[in-house]
This record gives C-alpha cells, sequence and structure tokens, in this order.
C-alpha cells in the first residue's frame, strides 16, 4: 500500500508530537504555526478551513471523531442505473475515510439493565 504525501507528512507530525512533549503542547495550542516551524515551510489552508489539534494521548479518555457528512451525488450514470437494476453490481458511496484509528470499546452487557 502505498501511502500519500499528506499520509506520510501526519505520520510524521503525529511521531514529532510523541516523542517531544513541547512540540505536542505547541501543536495543540497554535497547530499552523507549529507544522510550519518543524517543516520550515509556509503552509496554506483552503479558504474557509480551519486546523485544529486535540491531544489523545490521555489513555484514560475514549474519543469519538465525528467526521463531516460527505457529499452524495444521488444522480447515477446510465451504466450505474443498468448496474443496479440489473443486479450485477454493488456501488459504494464515497470516498469516507475517517481519520481516527480502531478503538476497541469494551460494551457492558449490563448497559440496559
Amino acid at each position: 500500500m502505498e501511502f500519500t504525501q499528506e499520509q506520510k507528512l501526519y505520520a510524521q507530525i503525529v511521531q514529532k508530537a510523541w516523542e517531544d512533549a513541547d512540540f505536542k503542547t505547541a501543536l495543540a495550542a497554535d497547530p499552523l504555526p507549529t507544522i510550519e516551524n518543524f517543516l520550515g515551510k509556509k503552509l496554506t489552508l483552503p479558504e474557509g478551513k480551519t486546523l485544529v489539534v486535540r491531544d489523545q494521548t490521555d489513555e484514560s479518555t475514549v474519543y469519538i471523531n465525528i467526521p463531516s457528512l460527505p457529499e452524495i451525488d444521488a444522480e447515477l450514470s446510465e451504466e450505474e442505473l443498468e448496474a443496479v437494476s440489473g443486479g450485477t453490481a454493488w456501488m459504494a458511496v464515497g470516498p469516507w475515510v475517517p481519520n481516527i484509528l480502531p478503538i476497541p470499546i469494551i460494551i457492558s452487557e449490563d448497559l440496559h439493565k
């Protein structure tokens, strides 16, 4: 599996935060300048976007990331309509990939008693 440049960059930033407590603190407090200083180059976010960093290293807390709802193009092409009506293909609506790692959560059976 080939990683994108963005995935590689993300991994470098996370690794640095794990290894350097001062960097992690600065990253959470003021992410864009901290990342720019780390990379040695200017970053530009898309217009209207804000970069938010949350320190999720506290193992006593479970975080749930709620991503934005993906935009769905409900218009199907003739080929897609044919495939769906013929029952010969399955089509995933997306692309949607969460930006979190799986976290094991144990649900107590006593929850609903």
